[in-house]
């Protein structure tokens, strides 16, 4: 059975730093990339950061750039994301989701080509 179990969430105020987990278990993580995405209230989902397990490319999203790190231990086939200097922006559910990292390229910004999602965990920040 596939699973992704976010863990890490909660609520900080701005300026403040958290950092999610993502266990996945149930597939073979080397072959995947590990994307995580976020959906605030009324907003589209919009991809975060994604990293490949089998080369370590990384990808974020222009409005994190410079504050979050995604990183991976693939032992522990586990991915994770410090988030500093948050922003009430950063306001919403994170989501972490795995998709094939064959030609990953600008596909880890879609959401729809992700094959497995976790249940997500609440992010608030505080002004």
């Amino acid at each position: 059975e596939v699973q992704l179990v976010e863990s890490g969430g909660g609520l900080v105020q701005a300026g403040g730093s958290l950092r999610l987990s993502c266990a996945a278990s149930g597939f073979t993580f080397d072959d995947y990339a590990i994307g995580w995405f976020r959906q605030a209230p009324g907003k589209e989902r919009e991809g975060v950061s994604c990293i490949s397990s089998s080369d370590g490319s990384t990808y974020y999203a222009d409005s994190v750039k410079g504050r979050f790190t995604i990183s991976s231990d693939n032992a522990k086939n586990t991915v994770y994301l410090q988030m500093n200097s948050l922003k009430p922006e950063d306001t919403a559910v994170y989501y972490c989701a795995a998709i094939e990292s064959y030609g990953l390229g600008p596909r880890w910004g879609r959401s729809y080509e992700y094959d497995y999602w976790g249940q997500g965990t609440q992010v608030t920040v505080s002004s």
